[in-house]
């Protein structure tokens, strides 16, 4: 659930922590805004639809929410709350949506949720999808129900069940009005319902049947009039179907379709309203304005303030769905996935820059259901699927984008047993990890091409079962709907071994697994006995420490079971076990990936969120920390980087899986303190700026995890770091000399980030340069250690910084580089300390002085004099005195001091050795620095001794100076 206080500008999700995965509906009580309840379940049933868990009821606006039960209606699609009492509240419950059950309908609560009672109840197999309440008698409401189901290979919408209802007493009786005059008399299936704020009488409804259409009432259902039969406003009607009626007009009507629709005459013409994004599904409209609208489609939420002329943006809303995931050679490396009912996308792990923004992703080859498979050789070619045995190779460096397809003959509104080759909406596409020139791609044959997709050889039989019952055109007894989401006996997840060439893996999506260990040459039925029939093989992945090994992860959820089905095998099929233990009944598993570093550390994607297990597989324990409850449909592992697909919630990143590793194989828990190795960390550009609406930016410097059993107070902790000579460079502690260097911990585990840079330049509080105060330079590449101190108790590690591979630039020319900066960070430092000296010194004459008055030595006054002269003098060389804002040193030139951060900033631009100008120019300014200096040493040793000796002549307090 997500919440706009800018009207669109900015949403916030609102219910992470509380519940997730997927929202059916939504709604604000009318009487207390405070309260809102949420539905669970989509509204709209794709093939990759998720379920829910009930309803949700916040009471402060979204900042926590309680389950309010329900939770076997799966899929609650309309509620509705009285006007003036917010504990009265009717919800349309659709049911399961794989199989018949009783708790669909619509249910009431009189108090708040915490009891509910069904109050209209079709048939096991026919739950409501829509519900209206009357804006002037809120005892009066309209209801359709929809007998809807899936299979693995099928949609069917409309049948017994599929009715219109009326009630007049709040939900106690209801009236199927379906039959009444004017409307359908044959097959019914799903029914869409509005009616007019400003006529009750006024009903309209949108129905799917033969002769179905646009039907319009003016006497509250008694009779009806069809107004339109147009298709563009009916087509597709499983996945629409909304009607929306303007609150002030009762001939105004809104049609949800493909396009977005508005009709001005009651109904009889419609017109389109131009949205930012096709396929729309739910539409608000305010009551008392009805110019400020909400229109939700495939690419999010919009809003509009103008009645939809003009309409906010969905680029700030992270709620991709996403198929598959993997990622490139590129660096940093760039991460693809298809998204549902959008482009295709490659997007930067992370940047240059302070996020991840918009301008840092790009759509890539193929289209919404498709996997990607960019190739090994040239990360700037991406093969990309689509349904149908869609498939194109794009040449981003060129543009070019060609369509390679297997078999490229159309079978759009076809059933699947019509076809020589049956492609499933998201079928495999992957290359050979042995021969970067082969790529597969799997119907229900397994294809080879070696020549980028000019010709394909056929590598397998039909590795199905190939039921030509399961293969039947898809969509009803109604509107058939054969895009080939239902396109079924075909290969649903397929791989080569990385350990053995040629050792091929298919799983199909009717529950057979096979094998082949020659390239394709021959096959072998490998399928786990007792594995259930029909089961889908949703991925497949293999074990890095063990030959011969595959784990299945299987789903059965569109025959309405909802358990985990993991299975092992490490004998090449031979055997296989089961491994669920742990998860939720119910938390049915999409994927498992294997750590490729410790042997028996893997990670589950689930329904409803994510597993791990340190055993392989023989005990699952929950491992969501802060990703979002939502539906994992994927994972990749990439330079030791868990990377997670979402349905739901984009692409999220678990940046560091070394803590994991090193805690398994260390027992750190059972340990009072402990530092990990960090991971080998580049040396590159990039920091953390947060920003809405962007991706979060891992942290740019070397990331420290260490463990404190318990955190004692009164200990010191140190954290310091040293160079491959064991020369020290910086230290950070729980209790610092500077602010900079605290260091934070608590009990358990810790983690700090060190940006990998020396200590910075001296700063001068008050001190105006043009060009700043160096920084310090990054750390050359090279091998570094890091200390962990805890009084007299110490722990090291070693890690490697590496160069940034998109410069090719030796290390040589980046340790001259650091070297330099080095230099000049130093020689800044001497101008910033003598300039410190210089007003110390003229603050302690001025002070000694003043207090001594007319009975100060008039030879002591003048020394003070001189002094103050030849120092000020000085002063004015190394710094700029007369700046007093910042651009005044456009009238007043910048000094030594300036002039040495330009030289700074100059050289560390880049990744390469200081130039000759450079240095050239350094030289010349530490020579008049050095000449300053050393007038300022003359003047110390010389002329303020002169003075210290009148002082004590007068016995009076000499100038002292610190140590430097």
């Amino acid at each position: 659930v997500w919440k706009t206080k800018d009207g669109g500008s900015n949403w916030t999700n609102i219910s992470d922590k509380y519940f997730g995965g997927s929202i059916g509906s939504i709604a604000v009580a009318p009487s207390d805004d405070k309260t809102i309840y949420a539905g669970t379940g989509e509204n709209s049933l794709r093939g990759n639809v998720s379920e829910g868990n009930g309803i949700w009821k916040s009471e402060d606006g979204g900042k926590s929410w309680r389950n309010m039960g329900l939770a076997d209606s799966r899929h609650i699609t309309r509620i509705r709350i009285h006007p003036k009492n917010p504990d009265i509240v009717y919800a349309a419950c659709l049911g399961h949506l794989f199989g018949p059950n009783e708790e669909r309908g619509v249910y009431k609560t009189i108090d708040g949720g915490k009891t509910w009672k069904r109050i209209l109840f079709s048939n096991k197999y026919a739950g409501a999808i829509d519900l209206i309440m009357d804006p002037i008698n809120a005892n009066i409401l309209y209801a359709s129900t929809w007998r809807v189901s899936r299979s693995p290979y099928s949609l069917e919408s409309g049948g017994e069940g599929s009715a219109l209802w009326k009630s007049i007493d709040g939900g106690d009786t209801w009236k199927n009005i379906s039959r009444n005059k004017g409307l359908p008399k044959d097959t019914l299936g799903i029914i869409g319902i509005a009616i007019s704020n400003n006529n009750s009488d006024r009903i309209y409804a949108i129905i799917e049947s033969p002769t179905g259409g646009l039907f319009k009432s003016d006497d509250a259902g008694e009779t009806w009039i069809k107004q339109n039969d147009e298709n563009k406003i009916r087509q597709r009607a499983w996945y629409f179907s909304k009607i929306t009626a303007d609150p002030k007009n009762e001939n105004i009507i809104y049609a949800c379709n493909v396009e977005f629709y508005k009709s001005v005459d009651g109904g009889k013409t419609f017109n389109e309203i131009n949205t930012p994004h096709g396929d729309h599904h739910d539409f608000w409209i305010d009551e008392n304005d009805p110019q400020r609208m909400i229109i939700g489609d495939d690419g999010g939420g919009q809003t509009s303030f103008d009645g939809g002329k003009n309409w906010s943006s969905y680029y700030n809303q992270p709620t991709g769905q996403f198929y598959r995931v993997t990622t490139d050679t590129h660096y940093p490396y760039r991460i693809y996935g298809a998204q549902q009912d959008n482009s295709t996308v490659r997007i930067l792990s992370h940047t240059y820059g302070g996020n991840i923004s918009q301008n840092d992703w790009e759509g890539t080859a193929g289209f919404e259901s498709g996997w990607l498979a960019p190739d090994p050789l040239n990360d700037d070619i991406v093969y990309g699927g689509n349904y149908l045995g869609f498939i194109s190779r794009l040449n981003h460096r060129t543009g070019e984008s060609r369509v390679v397809s297997v078999y490229p003959n159309s079978s759009v509104g076809w059933g699947a047993d019509s076809l020589k080759y049956r492609f499933q909406w998201n079928f495999p596409i992957f290359f050979s990890p042995h021969n970067k020139k082969k790529l597969y791609a799997a119907g229900n044959v397994l294809f080879k091409t070696e020549n980028e997709g000019q010709s394909w050889e056929a590598i397998s039989p039909d590795l199905s079962r190939n039921d030509k019952s399961r293969q039947k055109a898809s969509g009803g007894i109604i509107t058939k709907d054969n895009t080939g989401v239902e396109y079924y006996c075909t290969i649903f997840s397929a791989f080569e071994s990385r350990q053995e060439n040629d050792l091929l893996w298919c799983g199909s999506d009717d529950g057979l697994v096979h094998m082949s260990k020659n390239g394709g040459a021959g096959w072998t039925d490998v399928t786990p006995k007792g594995m259930p029939e029909w089961i889908q093989v949703n991925s497949m992945e293999e074990d890095p420490f063990t030959k011969g090994s595959c784990i299945l992860a299987c789903t059965k959820y569109k025959s309405d079971d909802y358990s985990p089905y993991i299975y092992y095998t490490g004998d090449y099929g031979a055997t296989w076990k089961l491994l669920s233990n742990g998860i939720s009944k119910t938390d049915f598993v999409r994927v498992v990936r294997c750590d490729e570093k410790v042997k028996g550390l893997w990670y589950c994607g689930t329904e409803h969120g994510m597993y791990i297990t340190f055993d392989a597989g023989s005990h699952w324990q929950k491992f969501q920390n802060n990703l979002p409850i939502v539906p994992i449909t994927d994972m990749c592992i990439k330079e030791n980087n868990l990377i997670v697909a979402t349905q739901g919630r984009s692409f999220w990143i678990l940046d560091d899986i070394n803590v994991l590793q090193q805690t398994i194989n260390a027992k750190v828990t059972q340990k009072s303190f402990f530092l990990f190795a960090p991971q080998p960390v580049y040396r590159t550009n990039g920091y953390q700026n947060k920003q809405p609406n962007t991706g979060d930016n891992p942290p740019n410097g070397v990331v420290l995890p260490f463990y404190i059993k318990h955190k004692t107070d009164s200990l010191l902790y140190k954290i310091s770091f040293y160079d491959k000579n064991n020369k020290h460079i910086k230290t950070f502690s729980t209790k610092p000399k500077k602010k900079e260097e605290q260091l934070n911990l608590d009990s358990g585990y810790n983690a700090m980030v060190w940006d990998m840079r020396y200590e910075g330049a001296e700063k001068i509080d008050g001190m105006i340069l043009w060009n700043g105060t160096p920084g310090g330079p990054q750390l050359a590449p090279g091998n570094y250690k890091a200390v962990l101190k805890i009084m007299n108790d110490s722990s090291v590690v070693n890690f490697e910084v590496k160069p940034d591979p998109n410069y090719n630039t030796s290390l040589e020319e980046i340790e001259a580089q650091t070297n330099f900066l080095l230099q000049v960070r130093d020689k800044f430092n001497e101008v910033q300390n003598g300039v410190k000296k210089i007003r110390e010194i003229r603050n302690q004459l001025n002070i000694v002085t003043a207090k001594l008055g007319d009975d100060c030595p008039k030879q002591m006054k003048d020394t003070a004099a001189y002094i103050i002269k030849k120092i000020t003098a000085i002063e004015n060389e190394l710094y700029q005195t007369k700046a007093k804002a910042f651009q005044d040193v456009l009238n007043y030139p910048i000094k030594l001091n300036d002039k040495l951060a330009f030289v700074y900033n100059t050289a560390s631009a880049g990744f390469s050795a200081p130039s000759k100008q450079a240095r050239d120019v350094f030289a010349e300014l530490s020579g008049k620095s050095d000449m300053y200096l050393y007038q300022l040493k003359l003047i110390i040793d010389v002329d303020l001794k002169t003075f210290n000796d009148l002082a004590r002549d007068a016995k009076v307090p000499v100038i002292l100076l610190n140590k430097d």
